[in-house]
């Protein structure tokens, strides 16, 4: 006969022997994200306007970034644009 204990051991979320190597690796770091991710979720809220008004000025600078590189890259070539 099959025990029980371990049959369900694989549909309860308690693994019978503890993850260790890459799968210990993954879990601690997945762990890791949620937790910052819920931190800035809840600083987010607490302070909207901080937050709308950083999130503003990264996207001006990373426009003004990418504006920079393409007209650099565009004085360069000496090809016309359609060929």
């Amino acid at each position: 006969m099959v025990d029980k204990q371990n049959l369900n051991a694989g549909f309860t979320g308690t693994p019978a022997e503890q993850p260790e190597g890459l799968t210990k690796v993954a879990k601690s770091a997945a762990n890791e994200v949620k937790r910052e991710a819920y931190a800035v979720v809840s600083g987010a809220r607490e302070y909207p306007h901080t937050a709308s008004a950083l999130l503003l000025i990264t996207g001006i600078m990373a426009f003004g970034l990418g504006y920079l590189l393409g007209r650099s890259s565009a004085e360069g070539s000496t090809r016309p644009y359609w060929r």
